[in-house]
Order: structure tokens, then sequence, then C-alpha cells
């Protein structure tokens, strides 16, 4: 193995550590929040929200920091924030002392993942970029989805303590393989072509066309991610299902977005092809109201295989257009990562309004939420529409 491999080993193996290590903290909180301090739906919406927030602002900064300081200085501001905010919420015995550390913990992930995004292509050529993105998507939704299958056994098993102390186990882990890296010569990150040019590339204008959609689709994505994994609690009181059997039953979708991104890294006929994103969009939409509002598990397991379908496309689009037409990689990787705490916030947002002013439509989140989603739809059409108007213009 020569020191390039070991060098591109180590990243996916810092990107995979800090999947696990936010997964098992972040995705858990909700519950945690509901079992310790009776957080019902509309509550844990608006904390979600409110995260989401914290994170667009620092995710969007932290990537300009990350092409000022460097990505190692950068990753290791970003674990140590984190490892404190997990040391002070381990300590916290109050629903506001565990915000304030999840707010913590939030700004020190937002330093992490522009700066991943951005290193994992560092020294590839443009050929190579796909092949590179496309790696960088399955590492962290296999960590994402293990994180979320094995999160509520783990929690079971040793109590909600877990949620603190294994990330900071990780998270020392993810400085270590920095550190290493940080030694490592500036040469042995050159790269040379393993891939032919993709015939698929267009023109400037059409690619940042599809750019803007994709920018405009991944915040969507999360809006129905954030908003699902925030009132999860929820969904698994309503089948009666214990914490690490809600782990099981809701992560089918992080299982299925995984498999997609296996299929579009072995296949690039979705690159710059309207029809896939369009798809997943209408895919998305009807996913989510289905998982949220049908009282049947059935349907909520097979929901969940097009919603992770749905989402995996439209994340890999959005990152993957971030990086091919990106100089500073990491701006974009922030740029990107500001748009997914965008919907973060958003979504959540609408939810707990819904839930406030129609409190007894128990519904009446999912239904603000996929309104909100089917203004994204319209506007992703109006894009299309207006770039191929444009097209049409200049010929």
């Amino acid at each position: 193995m020569n020191r390039l491999q070991k060098i591109r080993i180590a990243r996916y193996a810092i990107e995979g550590l800090n999947s696990f290590a936010t997964v098992l903290y972040l995705n858990y909180f909700y519950f945690f929040m509901r079992a310790q301090f009776g957080f019902n739906d509309r509550q844990n919406l608006a904390l979600a929200a409110l995260l989401g927030m914290v994170y667009a602002v620092a995710a969007w900064q932290a990537g300009k920091v990350a092409h000022r300081l460097g990505y190692f200085t950068t990753l290791k501001l970003g674990f140590g924030v984190m490892i404190a905010g997990l040391l002070l919420g381990s300590q916290m015995s109050t629903a506001v002392g565990h915000i304030i550390a999840s707010c913590i913990i939030t700004v020190g992930m937002c330093a992490t993942w522009p700066t991943l995004e951005a290193l994992v292509s560092e020294g590839e050529i443009p050929a190579d970029v796909p092949r590179a993105v496309g790696i960088y998507n399955i590492v962290w939704a296999v960590a994402y989805a293990i994180a979320f299958f094995s999160g509520g056994k783990i929690i079971d098993l040793f109590g909600f303590k877990a949620m603190f102390y294994v990330p900071i186990l990780f998270l020392t882990a993810e400085w270590v393989l920095t550190l290493w890296l940080q030694r490592q010569p500036l040469g042995a990150y050159a790269a040379t072509s393993t891939l032919t040019p993709d015939s698929s590339w267009p023109d400037p204008a059409r690619a940042q066309a599809f750019l803007r959609m994709a920018w405009l689709s991944n915040p969507f994505a999360y809006i129905a991610i954030n908003t699902l994994v925030a009132v999860l609690p929820g969904v698994a009181a309503r089948f009666q299902l214990s914490t690490g059997m809600a782990g099981v039953v809701c992560s089918l979708w992080c299982f299925a977005r995984l498999s997609a991104f296996i299929m579009l890294l072995r296949w690039s006929g979705w690159h710059y092809r309207f029809r896939w994103l369009v798809t997943a969009f209408t895919l998305l939409v009807l996913s989510f109201l289905a998982i949220l509002v049908v009282p049947s598990l059935v349907v909520v397991l097979l929901a969940q295989l097009f919603f992770g379908g749905a989402t995996g496309l439209i994340y890999y689009s959005s990152l993957y257009y971030s990086m091919e037409t990106s100089g500073a990689k990491s701006e974009h990787g922030g740029i990107h990562e500001a748009a997914i705490g965008l919907g973060n916030c958003l979504g959540p947002a609408v939810g707990a309004c819904s839930l406030q002013f129609a409190a007894r439509s128990p519904n009446s989140g999912a239904f603000g939420v996929t309104a909100l989603l089917s203004l994204g739809f319209i506007a992703l059409i109006w894009i299309q529409l207006d770039s191929r108007a444009k097209r049409d213009g200049a010929q």
C-alpha cells in the first residue's frame, strides 16, 4: 500500500468516525429529550429548528474558515469544540443546559463536514472527482446507517450517557488521525487520473443550472429528513416501539439511501439528467407524507425505501455538482452544508408552527411540511424552465 492510498484511507476513516459520532448523539438527542424532560413532537421540532439555524450559519462560515486556516487546523478546532460540548452535556441536568450543549456541539460539527468534503477530493483531478465524492457518500452513509440502526440498542444497554461518551472516544480517534495526516508531505496528495472524462459534462451554463437546482433540492430533502428525525420518538410511540426497536425499524431509509449512493457511484447516467432529479423530488414528498401519516407499519417500511432513494440522489447531486464546479472546495462545501442547515431549520419550524396553531389535528405538522416541500418542487420546475429558455434564447 503506497502513501497516497494510506492518506485516502485515513481521510475516509475520519469521515466514517465523524458520521457515527454525530448520528449517535444528534439523532437520539430527541429521544433523550422526550425521555428525560417529556418533550413532545412540537417541542422537539422547535429544538430541531434551532439546531438547524445554528448549523446553517456556522457551516456557511466554517467553509470560509477552512479555506483561510487550512483543512487540518479547522478539523482539529471542530473536534475540540465537539468534545467540549459533549463533556458539558454529559454533566447537565436541565433541559436548557442540554440545549446549550447541543448548540456548541453543532457549531463544532459545522467545522468538520465542509472540510472533510473538500479534503476527500483534494489532489484529485476533475475526472476522478465523481469517484472521490461517491466513496465519500458511501462511507458516511454506512456509518450513519449503522449508528442509527444500533444506537437505540446501545442506549438500551448502557443508558443515555452512551450518546455522550461513545462520540467522545470516536472524536479522539479522529484527532489522532488528523495529526497523522497533517504530518504527511504535500506531494503525497498528488493524484493521477484513473478515469476518462465524463462524456455527460455539459456546457458551463447548463452545469450552473444543475448546481442551482441541486442546491435548491438538498435543503428541501433535509427539511424532510430533519423533520422526520425530530418526530421519530412520536412515531415510535405510535407503534409502541422501544428506543432500540425504533432504531432498527426507522433506520431502513438510511440503508436505502446507502444503496442509492452505491448505484449512483457505479452508474453515471443520472449526471445532468433533469428527469432523475424531478422524480427523486416527487418521491421525497410522497414518501415523507406516507411515513408520518399512514397508520400502517408495513406502509411506513415501504415508504422508507423510496424516501432513502430520493434523499440519496438529491444529496449526491448537490455534493457532486458542488465539488465538480468548485475552485474553492471548502467554501462550496460550506454552502452545501449551510443549505442543509437551512432545510434542517425550515422543516421543523413549519412543523412546530403547524402543531402550535392547529393543535387539534395530530397530522398538521406533516401536512404543513408537505406543503413546504411542494413549494420546493414548483421552484425546481421553474429553474429548469428558466434555464432552458435562456439556452434557447442564446442559440
